[in-house]
């Protein structure tokens, strides 16, 4: 008898995107197919997972929210079309939606001049049709502007000596000599705003979103350096303005989120959560985890950093918790079967067992999906 043969009557598919290949709502697609290919009649409830980081929209979009869009100001300065997710009075709002890494032109990186501003725009765009608790997912930022431009789009004044506004982006901060915040959109005193984010770094230091992330987006360890110095003058200056809540955000968890709008975010008043934690409860995850026998997640790569807060580590401990068996799908699987065990995670189905060269699998990693799903339905389901 296979395992679980006896017991296994549905299955709850809660994978995230795999990056550059399929998005979440694909993800769960190609997996149903697959399963099905073996066992035609299998109960199958998808539940596309995001863990605040791009994708985070369409998860809660696939979950019932509905999807509205605007124009608002891309990373660079020019307009773009960008979305945010709607149910009852609750918003889903993601900063890579206006100000993410995705939306540069194709090889070229901004890390000293890429702004939020767009980001702040969306959050406005979202009180504006009557959201009060907002879910603010950051992550995949082009941006390390430590959230001033975001700030700015919602009434915030970053002035020069000159009494000038500062320029776009993380090092005009440096020329930053006043702030003024009393022009903040004073619906924020009253909205639940949640900063939803997988890290917890600082705003700056070893630690902090310069050093650790500046890279990813362009940053040259000098950039990282005038980065990390225009950061904490900003914060210093904050601290001027607004007293000691603003040195007390830059160390909070969560500050170093998305180049650092976490610590906008918090300024504003946010609580920050981890966000998968946040999502699985916007999305409904726990009904759905009531109702399956087997659940499968996972991400493109399942590697140490899945472990420290990305969805499928999240998925795995909720699932575990309520005694339910976890098998994970991926297209590369860089975690020894301990770990994987320690997660929560039964066993893993990476697409390089199928397809060792890593180009043709992302190229085909919707069909190679379906096979390794299929694989699962054999091994736990027929």
């Amino acid at each position: 008898m296979t395992d679980g043969a006896a017991t296994v009557a549905r299955v709850l598919v809660a994978a995230d995107k795999f990056k550059g290949s399929l998005t979440a709502v694909e993800v769960a697609q190609r997996v149903t197919a697959g399963l099905r290919r073996v066992v035609p009649d299998l109960e199958v409830e998808t539940l596309p997972v995001a863990d605040g980081g791009d994708g985070t929209v369409a998860a809660a979009v696939a979950a019932g929210f509905e999807r509205h869009e605007r124009t608002v100001t891309g990373p660079t300065g020019e307009p773009v079309t960008a979305a945010f997710a709607l149910r009852g009075t609750t918003a889903v709002v993601e900063m890579a939606e206006a100000s993410g890494l995705q939306l540069l032109p194709a090889g070229e990186f901004a890390p000293l001049t890429a702004t939020t501003y767009g980001s702040g725009e969306l959050l406005r765009a979202a009180l504006d049709a009557g959201a009060t608790t907002v879910v603010f997912g950051v992550g995949g930022s082009a941006t390390t502007d430590g959230g001033a431009g975001m700030l700015a789009a919602l009434g915030a004044r970053f002035l020069d000596a000159d009494g000038e506004p500062v320029g776009p982006g993380g090092a005009a901060l440096a020329d930053l000599a006043t702030a003024d915040l009393t022009g903040l959109d004073p619906r924020f005193a009253e909205v639940d705003l949640i900063l939803a984010s997988d890290v917890d770094n600082p705003l700056t230091g070893p630690k902090g979103a310069p050093a650790v992330y500046g890279p990813q987006k362009g940053a040259t360890p000098d950039d990282v350096r005038t980065l990390d110095a225009a950061l904490a003058h900003f914060a210093t200056v904050l601290e001027k303005a607004i007293g000691p809540k603003a040195a007390e955000a830059a160390l909070a968890p969560g500050a170093g989120g998305a180049g650092g709008i976490g610590y906008g975010a918090l300024i504003l008043g946010a609580s920050f959560r981890p966000g998968i934690e946040l999502m699985l409860e916007v999305l409904g995850f726990a009904p759905a985890l009531e109702r399956a026998t087997l659940v499968i997640t996972g991400e493109g790569s399942l590697d140490e950093q899945t472990l420290h807060g990305k969805a499928p580590a999240g998925v795995a401990a909720a699932a575990r918790a309520a005694g339910k068996e976890v098998v994970a799908v991926c297209g590369r699987l860089a975690l020894p079967a301990e770990d994987l065990g320690r997660a929560g995670i039964r066993r893993a189905y990476p697409l390089a067992a199928l397809e060792p060269d890593p180009a043709k699998s992302m190229a085909n990693a919707g069909p190679l999906l379906e096979e390794a799903a299929a694989s699962i339905a054999r091994d736990f389901l027929s």
